[in-house]
């Protein structure tokens, strides 16, 4: 029998780095300050009713153009190496795949991100993921530069991820097993063993689809923004909330080892029940040939 996966999904910017990418290096290699990128992008999205996700990504190709920078994949996924992490996140995933073999099942990780996805490609992390669905630009063929969005992702689009990720219809492009009926058991997981980590507001649609198909949500703070991401609890769409340091013993470590062993739990006493059940049947199928 195949081994259970459960699979867990994360936001990056403020969930897994301790801030939007493009502070990091991007922003700064155009000689700007985050506040007034951010800024810039507000502006633009108010004055031509546009979303805010591809109002931010508009402007990262203008600002590129009107100082000079060649706005590349390449150059992109060189700025991951600047990103900086919360406590523990470099040896998190090896650690959390090392606690699933011990119980016997496989861990895959996702990222489900509105940032851009070519940074985090360059990230000393990006090696973890199965999958890596962010925002994403268009290249021009000759000069390599971008010049369209090609795959742009706000923050309600973000729950299609979870349903091709059950699915397993990884593929951004493919539409017809994304959208097509499946039963539980044909899932590649289930969705009583998908765990989503994100940083708050942006990540509720998310996090409520999936404590209400039976998954597990937790929702990171830094300990100076607590007071944001209490009311998730109040209002019942997040399982945790905890601070944001998934170091060796962390209270989030804790958490996610705890909702692994139960999921772990729950699925070996299934395969017990269909076992016993299978055998029962064939005992009786005997019988009733006798």
């Amino acid at each position: 029998m195949a081994k259970t996966t459960i699979g867990i999904m994360y936001d990056f910017d403020k969930t897994l780095c301790t801030t939007d990418m493009q502070n990091y290096a991007f922003i700064k290699l155009l000689g700007m300050e985050p506040e007034e990128f951010w800024e810039l992008a507000s502006i633009n999205t108010k004055k031509n009713s546009m979303d805010k996700i591809l109002s931010y990504m508009y402007v990262m190709v203008r600002e590129c153009k009107e100082k000079g920078i060649k706005l590349t994949e390449e150059y992109l996924k060189s700025l991951g190496s600047s990103i900086e992490y919360f406590r523990g996140v470099q040896t998190w995933f090896e650690r959390i795949n090392t606690f699933g073999a011990e119980l016997g099942v496989n861990i895959e990780h996702y990222i489900i991100s509105s940032g851009t996805k070519e940074i985090i490609e360059g990230s000393s992390i990006a090696k973890y993921f199965k999958k890596i669905y962010g925002c994403k630009f268009l290249y021009d063929p000759k000069t390599k530069e971008a010049i369209w969005p090609a795959m742009a992702i706000n923050y309600t689009q973000k729950t299609q991820y979870i349903f091709r990720i059950s699915k397993g219809a990884l593929d951004e492009v493919d539409e017809e097993k994304l959208n097509m009926e499946m039963k539980d058991v044909a899932r590649a997981i289930q969705y009583r063993n998908m765990i989503y980590i994100g940083d708050g507001l942006t990540d509720i649609p998310c996090m409520q689809l999936l404590k209400d198909k039976g998954g597990k949500s937790i929702a990171l703070y830094q300990p100076q923004y607590m007071h944001k991401v209490l009311p998730l609890v109040d209002d019942g769409r997040v399982n945790y909330v905890c601070v944001a340091d998934y170091s060796t013993n962390s209270n989030l470590e804790k958490i996610v080892k705890l909702m692994i062993e139960n999921m772990a739990m729950i699925e070996n006493l299934k395969s017990r029940e269909e076992k016993q059940l299978q055998s029962f049947t064939k005992m009786m199928g005997e019988r009733n040939e006798n």
